[in-house]
């Protein structure tokens, strides 16, 4: 077989050579050590939050290395494009903190355009790219054309980039697909002449050398040493209308731009020994891979499940529309993903989850589980260390997005709505109230008399007339001048005043005594002014209500008692 022939004749308008592309793309020109990561997404739908994982891995090693962090488009599937998707994508990653040196961006006009000296960074631009090394393949007798019909053809040009990482189960038809390849490894160039006269399309095959029983050591940066069973499967390289499969692409377009190391799914794994080949056959240095554990869920059965895009909290979109920071979410991934994290957060409770020293070597194998709870609590404490007036703008910003209403009372009640969110904050133990921006709805909404309502109702232990000679004697020497000290002992003085215990140390050493305490006497009050059993401090509550509105309130409550 004459393969400088036949490869002429696959691609009679390819001219250019491999030389001249690693001119196109020469090395980086980078410090020792400095790590070049990509993510390489399919615009395919929104953003799943296991696509944030290796996002983030990959900017945190390309970052921390002085390294470069690139964005390429893996658009070859035209079929499941969604439009719009690459532009979402792009948003949702910056919001969360996702930055990328090089790469796809949005530009002026709200198109994609490129951003760097290695592009086109959109896979769908680069079919002239990949037909150069296919043509060296060809030339070099590792590559072969397969003509077959067209339902065959159909079959396989539907196949998309997640199919593709699936691995076949050649054991129980290992015999019939080798003698299935030997056939289609037998051809003359006559056949092919005729093939291409007639008009036929063909795909074109890997001429696979691997033997299946023999394995390759191999190292992966989180699993530790594999050995892998060399591949000895003919797979496709080039669909029959020119455009690569995820195989073929991504392999001339690491190398090209030159990644180090590569950060995807442990779904790829059976993929591994093709790609080990792919770079072999084309000469090129294998990038170091990591390959991460599918993030997990908790069903109803309390069993371990893939968090799938059905399950709430796969959309990243999800978490804008449900009030959560995107720097909670960030900081939620880095626990997630070193297991030190939280011990080097406690150290360091100032300082910003990107100067944490991420490790590979602390990241688990088994899989990370997907907590809200967790989450929740991460969120809460992030948010008790902003101040007032950024917890009070991020929340206006959530609510006019999606709860306009409460947002116009966050505006026109500016002065109220930052005095209440201030409540607690700062010192070394601050309130941790919201976990989301939607929590403070529920948690400041008394503030807004447009809001205002009786949640929550007193026990049934506590005499209807004892709350009302409570509310009544409050109100008999309630000054909105009194200080802290003086307004307490006030209450305190009501608790005596009904027979109720004003020392809480008497109360406990003889109950039976008394019908309800100080504490009692507070939260009667606690209903009347916010509705609820629980709200912040009830001094600076009636402080930022004003006397007013807390006569007035209290006053109601006597009223319907």
């Amino acid at each position: 077989m004459d393969y400088q022939i036949l490869a002429e004749l696959l691609f009679p308008n390819i001219t250019e050579t491999p030389e001249e592309m690693e001119e196109k793309y020469p090395p980086r020109n980078l410090p020792e050590g400095a790590k070049v990561t990509r993510f390489a997404p399919s615009p395919t739908g929104f953003v799943h939050f296991g696509g944030l994982f290796p996002a983030t891995i990959a900017e945190r090693l390309a970052h921390q290395s002085g390294g470069v962090f690139y964005l390429r488009i893996e658009d070859t599937d035209a079929k499941r494009e969604v439009e719009g998707a690459a532009e979402g994508l792009i948003r949702t990653l910056a919001r969360y903190g996702v930055h990328f040196d090089e790469g796809a961006v949005i530009g002026p006009e709200g198109t994609i355009v490129d951003q760097g000296s290695y592009g086109p960074y959109k896979q769908s631009q680069r079919a002239s790219i990949y037909h150069v090394y296919a043509k060296q393949l060809v030339r070099q007798g590792k590559a072969y054309p397969v003509f077959t019909t067209q339902e065959e053809l159909d079959e396989l040009n539907a196949t998309d980039k997640k199919a593709e990482m699936k691995a076949r189960d050649w054991e129980n038809e290992q015999d019939s697909r080798r003698e299935e390849q030997l056939k289609q490894r037998n051809f003359t160039i006559e056949e092919v002449k005729e093939n291409l006269a007639a008009g036929n399309p063909f795909v074109l095959r890997l001429l696979a050398d691997g033997n299946p029983e023999k394995k390759t050591n191999f190292t992966d940066l989180v699993r530790g040493n594999l050995e892998i069973p060399e591949n000895d499967e003919d797979f496709v390289l080039l669909k029959s209308d020119g455009i690569p499969t995820y195989h073929f692409a991504h392999a001339v377009d690491d190398h090209l731009m030159g990644t180090t190391h590569v950060v995807r799914g442990e779904e790829w794994l059976p993929s591994l020994a093709k790609h080990i080949m792919l770079f072999r056959y084309l000469g090129f240095r294998l990038p170091k891979y990591l390959h991460i554990s599918q993030i997990m869920r908790l069903d109803e059965n309390g069993n371990k499940k893939k968090l799938s895009k059905r399950d709430m909290g796969a959309n990243l979109d999800d978490y804008s529309r449900m009030g959560y920071a995107p720097e909670c979410v960030c900081e939620y991934i880095m626990t997630l993903l070193n297991s030190n994290y939280e011990e080097w957060h406690a150290q360091n409770p100032e300082k910003p989850y990107t100067d944490f020293p991420f490790n590979i070597k602390k990241m688990s194998v088994s899989g990370c589980l997907f907590d809200f709870n967790k989450l929740n609590d991460v969120s809460k404490n992030i948010i008790s260390r902003m101040s007032a007036e950024t917890v009070y703008e991020q929340v206006t910003a959530w609510a006019l997005a999606n709860d306009p209403a409460f947002g116009a009372l966050l505006q026109k009640y500016s002065e109220t709505a930052k005095a209440a969110f201030a409540i607690g904050r700062g010192g070394k133990k601050p309130r941790k109230d919201l976990a989301t921006w939607a929590d403070a709805k529920g948690y400041m909404g008394f503030f807004f008399d447009e809001l205002f309502q009786i949640e929550d109702s007193y026990e049934n232990r506590f005499a209807k007339a004892d709350i009302q000679k409570a509310l009544a004697a409050f109100l008999e020497t309630y000054d909105a001048a009194d200080e802290m000290n003086v307004w307490f002992d006030k209450i305190k003085a009501v608790a005596d005043k009904i027979g109720y215990a004003s020392d809480m140390k008497e109360y406990k050493a003889n109950p039976e005594a008394y019908p309800g305490n100080v504490a009692d006497v507070s939260m009667f009050l606690r209903v009347a002014v916010t509705g609820k059993l629980n709200s912040p401090d009830m001094y600076a509550v009636m402080q930022i209500l004003g006397a007013k509105r807390v006569e007035k309130r209290i006053r109601a409550m006597i009223d319907s008692l």
